[in-house]
């Protein structure tokens, strides 16, 4: 059923319409070499074909599965004889050309770059990671979509009713195939805008019903949709976990995320998940995304996602699908704000500028008393003897000291912080107009302690007495 010309071909218009790039080119008898890059059944092969005819050039074909330069020297080598007695050009089309290593890729360069060949090259995979760049400089990439249901019908509908090439008049002495309507949906529905997905399964279908001798009246094999049903076993997912589908489906299903739309978020997991996506790879995304995303406008957001992910440690698929349903849609409706992270990154960013700047002397570790006399550690205020555990001092090195890197948005959670954050600064400014913050009094701070100090001699007793016990064990043993 392949179209016999490109007013046969289905799809594809933006490249092949009236007005497509590739129909006027040949139309004026030209064809630079190209790669024609998109998912399975789209029609790479037969518009190949197709380029080829419509310029009057020889059509040579390999599948970089199979061959390798030595084949590849050979049809060369056929194509320059060609072109030396007829005048005839060459087409050299290689299927699948991201399976051909550098070494073989790069054989193809002198070739196609004096004309010996017009080089065709398909590939399902991004061309832009797969393809060497020295070659794909020579090359036009040529993006195929998949094809929509209509299409996609129509291929199946030519193949019900072709006589000579497809299945009308095929079978038995009435011949002809009538499929049911609830049957002919199901089988354009599943392939997925893949045309030889679409074609592999009504023959099979066809088959089935053949055996099964279901006829309708007038004796033509009758698929039902119990027939596609069980040819097509399930949908086939255009999913490839280390390709295309893979990034394009985890793009679509964090922008969901990002969107505010949890029914689209959750129909982009359900498809990486039953397309055999590793659901590790999963919940880290949901991870990052309450991060980058949610942020503080919820923080509840990351813990909902670091708990779908100790759910799935402990449970497993398929019951872990629940909590990564769960943190899904927690996520996509979640206040949104990135605010954190710009922070960080702008922060970063000023790293990169200025370099590690010097840490001004009263945030600096002063452990001994020779190190505070010197300078080094004060005059450190802490905060918490302070009205509201705040304090107004130097953070920032010099050179950023005013600096601010985190501006809070008013969503969610976030929009609290940012009451806060200003509450603060207002405070300060307050004091500042008053001679300073006020200090609390000792019976205000609490406990006069030394956390530190006393910790450290707690320590010091936990470690003698572990080591009093160890030697009596020993010792009991020894006597024993």
């Amino acid at each position: 059923m392949r179209p016999r010309s490109l007013e046969e071909f289905i799809g594809q218009d933006h490249l092949v319409g009236e007005r497509g790039p590739l129909r006027r080119s040949v139309a004026r008898g030209h064809l630079g070499s190209i790669l024609l890059w998109g998912p399975p059944g789209t029609g790479k092969t037969s518009l190949a074909r197709l380029l080829a005819e419509a310029i009057g050039a020889r059509f040579a074909t390999l599948s970089a599965v199979m061959s390798g330069v030595a084949e590849v020297r050979a049809i060369i080598a056929e194509a320059r004889e060609q072109a030396t007695m007829t005048g005839v050009r060459s087409v050299l089309f290689i299927d699948e050309i991201h399976r051909f290593n550098k070494a073989q890729q790069d054989a193809l360069l002198p070739h196609v770059e004096d004309g010996t060949v017009t080089l065709i090259g398909a590939t399902t995979e991004n061309p832009y990671f797969e393809v060497n760049s020295a070659l794909l400089s020579r090359l036009r990439v040529w993006r195929l979509e998949a094809l929509t249901d209509e299409q996609v019908g129509t291929v199946v509908r030519r193949a019900l009713e072709d006589p000579d090439r497809g299945l009308a008049g095929s079978l038995g002495p009435e011949g002809g195939v009538q499929l049911a309507d609830d049957a002919f949906e199901h089988l354009v529905g599943l392939a997925g805008g893949d045309a030889r997905q679409a074609l592999n399964v009504l023959e099979s279908a066809v088959t089935l019903a053949d055996d099964d001798a279901a006829r309708d009246e007038e004796g033509h094999v009758s698929p039902t949709l119990s027939h596609v049903e069980l040819a097509a076993q399930q949908r086939v997912l255009a999913y490839d976990r280390a390709g295309d589908g893979h990034f394009d489906t985890v793009s679509a299903f964090i922008k969901s995320l990002r969107g505010n739309d949890p029914d689209a978020a959750l129909y982009w997991l359900a498809t990486m998940v039953a397309a055999g996506e590793d659901p590790r790879f999963i919940v880290r995304r949901l991870i990052i995304s309450a991060s980058e995303d949610v942020g503080n406008a919820d923080p509840r957001a990351l813990q909902v996602a670091v708990a779908a992910a100790q759910a799935l440690d402990h449970v497993g698929l398929p019951e872990a699908q629940y909590a990564l349903a769960q943190a899904t849609a927690y996520i996509a409706t979640a206040p949104k704000s990135n605010r954190a992270g710009l922070a960080y990154w702008a922060a970063v960013a000023d790293l990169d500028t200025h370099g590690a700047l010097p840490i001004p002397f009263h945030l600096r570790n002063a452990p001994v008393r020779a190190m505070r006399e010197s300078g080094i550690g004060v005059p450190y205020r802490y905060p918490h003897d302070y009205d509201g555990a705040d304090v107004d001092q130097q953070y920032l090195p010099d050179e950023l000291v005013d600096r601010r890197y985190y501006v809070p948005t008013d969503h969610g959670y976030e929009a609290t912080i940012a009451t806060r954050m200003a509450a603060r600064s207002e405070a300060r400014d307050a004091a500042r107009a008053d001679g300073g913050q006020r200090r609390l009094s000792g019976a205000e701070r609490g406990p006069a302690v030394d956390p530190m100090r006393v910790a450290g001699g707690m320590m010091r007793t936990r470690e003698e007495s572990r080591r009093k016990l160890a030697e009596t064990e020993r010792s009991d043993a020894g006597g024993g």
